[in-house]
């Protein structure tokens, strides 16, 4: 099951290209350690970690297909770690079928093919639940010594991962509750120390906007990956959470070597895996800053496979819940299938730099000007290199004339520029630009603006097809 599940996830890192994100990811990883620290201490210091194991990962190659490799391998690790959890706390038919479901999910195919770290942190939270059953199971010191480790591990991964700890709680057993809160505590750590950090550098998310309690309404959505899937596993879900709570199985009744729990308390735990996330996140939303953002909750995708799996797997007697569990990964797949397809398109992730760079039709003494100087990363590493070109051929590229310096800001993940617009474009007679967003969004941007201050404006512009996607616009001399 592990290894299907890295299959379907791996399937998807060849067609879509990698979006500005992931090459954030690239733009960390290819640092030294000395700049990676530096970095860390003005933007995205909480995923530090992350991106000292990607630095390590990308000495070997910077392709799509490696960088995106790893994400894969922790969702064929979260698939073998809950066949392990469902069986422990049903059967080895509820973990197949958990396992079979998050193979299935539409989100599985865009974050296990995505070069960040949320398919990390869902497997180290069901790591983190499976830890937490073996030490209840046998209480002694290293079993709640791995378990804090698992914690600690969650943290590491994603900021926001440590969402999925106060289900924990709900699992608190009164013989067991000091050792469990000290491996708790002591797992946290992390999480303190890279909260300070990221609150420190909140200035990197101020894009967020607000977000009202309608956003949950878009929640099976985004644990899922679409929309019918969704809905369909969230009402299975809630089914395996009500079917958990009443069981009357206890240790006596589970199998020697998978003793159970207390199936009831688990109920509330799983429940509380995929729905406190979000509504926690909203929360700090409103009390702190603005932070909702879904993939931020992929972390909840493997407690609603698992919850939809136990209520398959619980339905009736003999060999009515395989049949079950059969339609119910079936279905699962038929509703997420047209999603799966789009997902391994060339823009499946939203931003298609290929796309941009086949849009541009420059000519000699061409201009091009970058209305973030981030996305200036995706045109290094999709650029004239990419379709064969050397800007010195039969197919010019044009000159990108407010660059300073071939390497991204030591600070950031930006570039150095000239600040005067108009000098640097003096002689040319049209400039090419590209921006993050939509046509529109083009009127927001002060280096847009800058351009038609010069004397420049609009002749034409296009826009890839999602959002937020990538906008290209030609813009010549007025009066040209």
């Amino acid at each position: 099951m592990a290894a299907l599940a890295a299959g379907v996830a791996f399937s998807g890192s060849g067609a879509a290209t990698l979006n500005g994100d992931e090459l954030a990811t690239i733009s960390a990883a290819t640092r030294s350690v000395a700049g990676l620290w530096e970095l860390a201490q003005h933007i995205d210091g909480h995923f530090l970690p992350y991106y000292l194991f990607m630095h390590v990962w990308a000495l070997a190659g910077t392709s799509e297909l490696w960088l995106r490799l790893p994400s894969a391998l922790a969702i064929g690790a979260a698939a073998g770690l809950l066949v392990a959890l469902g069986r422990r706390l049903h059967s080895t038919r509820a973990g197949v079928t958990a396992a079979a479901l998050l193979a299935a999910l539409p989100s599985v195919s865009y974050y296990g093919a995505f070069a960040r770290p949320y398919a990390f942190a869902a497997a180290a939270a069901v790591l983190s639940f499976w830890a937490l059953h073996r030490a209840q199971e046998r209480p002694d010191s290293r079993r709640w010594a791995a378990y804090g480790a698992t914690v600690a591990l969650v943290c590491c991964t994603h900021l926001f991962a440590v969402l999925v700890l106060p289900a924990h709680l709900l699992l608190v057993r009164r013989e067991t509750m000091a050792r469990m809160l000290a491996a708790l505590a002591a797992g946290c750590v992390p999480a303190l120390v890279l909260g300070l950090i990221g609150y420190g550098e909140r200035h990197a998310i101020s894009w967020i906007p607000q977000r009202g309690p309608d956003v949950l309404l878009l929640f099976p959505k985004m644990a899922a990956g679409a929309t019918e899937a969704g809905i369909l596993l969230i009402a299975a879900a809630l089914a395996g959470a009500a079917l958990l709570a009443t069981s009357r199985e206890n240790r006596a009744a589970a199998p020697p070597a998978y003793a159970q729990a207390g199936p009831p308390r688990w109920a509330g735990a799983l429940l509380g895996w995929l729905v406190l996330p979000p509504l926690l996140l909203l929360a700090v939303s409103h009390l702190v800053m603005p932070v909702y953002v879904d993939r931020y909750l992929f972390v909840t995708a493997p407690a609603l496979a698992l919850l939809a799996a136990l209520a398959a797997a619980r339905a009736g007697r003999g060999r009515v819940p395989v049949a079950v569990c059969c339609a119910l990964v079936a279905a699962s797949v038929a509703a997420g299938a047209y999603r799966h397809v789009e997902l391994r398109e060339e823009n499946g992730r939203y931003e298609s730099f290929p796309w941009a760079v086949a849009r541009i039709q420059a000519r000699p003494g061409d201009a091009i000007v970058y209305g973030q100087s981030q996305i200036r990363a995706g045109f290094d590493y999709y650029g004239p290199a990419y379709y064969g070109l050397d800007g010195y051929g039969t197919v010019p590229w044009p000159d990108d004339v407010l660059r300073l310096g071939r390497e991204p800001a030591p600070t950031g993940f930006g570039y150095r520029e000239r600040v005067a617009v108009a000098g640097a474009l003096r002689g040319r007679e049209r400039v090419w630009m590209v921006w993050r967003g939509a046509k529109s969004a083009g009127d927001r941007l002060d280096r847009v603006k800058a351009v038609e201050d010069a004397g420049y404006e609009l002749e034409n512009s296009w826009h890839s097809p999602d959002l937020p996607g990538l906008t290209v616009a030609l813009y010549t001399r007025k009066g040209g």
